[in-house]
């Protein structure tokens, strides 16, 4: 395959020393993935719930638990933290809806997710494995990397 990367177990020469940035500038850039971390699950709930409401008209904890893979006691400690951060609405035994800015971050999250869809699609990566990168990579792609992904799709 064209542009494979292919590492030659036989090669010897010594592996290139990694420029290391400034210890402010590596520190600032591993609280920023931490906190990235702490929100994408968070972000993957409400873009779900969100998809859940506009395709069916009503987000439930056993239809988002079937669709992530997980128990229904998991989606309900999720579903806590969640109304907790103010971007859901939920009362035990009814559906789940979104707050506006449950909404809002939904959006946000669905825009950022389809850019880098069509980003790596535009550079050949197949779609059913361009959505499943996403997932990812949408969480921890800044929006200066996503005007550029913008930027190149724009001009192909």
């Amino acid at each position: 395959m064209q542009g494979k990367l292919k590492i030659d177990p036989a090669d010897d020469r010594p592996p290139v020393a990694p420029v290391l940035p400034e210890p402010d500038k590596q520190a600032d850039h591993h609280r920023q993935v931490r906190a990235a971390r702490q929100t994408e699950v968070m972000e993957d709930y409400v873009e779900l719930i969100a998809d859940l409401i506009d395709s069916t008209g009503e987000a439930r904890s056993v239809d988002i638990a079937k669709r992530l893979g997980v128990t229904t006691p998991t989606v309900a400690r999720m579903i806590r933290r969640l109304k907790g951060a103010g971007w859901i609405e939920a009362r035990p035994y009814r559906a789940i809806f979104l707050t506006e800015e449950g909404r809002r971050i939904a959006e946000a999250s669905r825009r950022r997710h389809q850019i880098v869809v069509e980003f790596l699609t535009a550079i050949g990566v197949s779609e059913e494995i361009a959505r499943a990168d996403a997932e990812g990579l949408e969480h921890h792609v800044s929006e200066e990397t996503l005007a550029a992904f913008e930027e190149f799709l724009k001009s192909i």
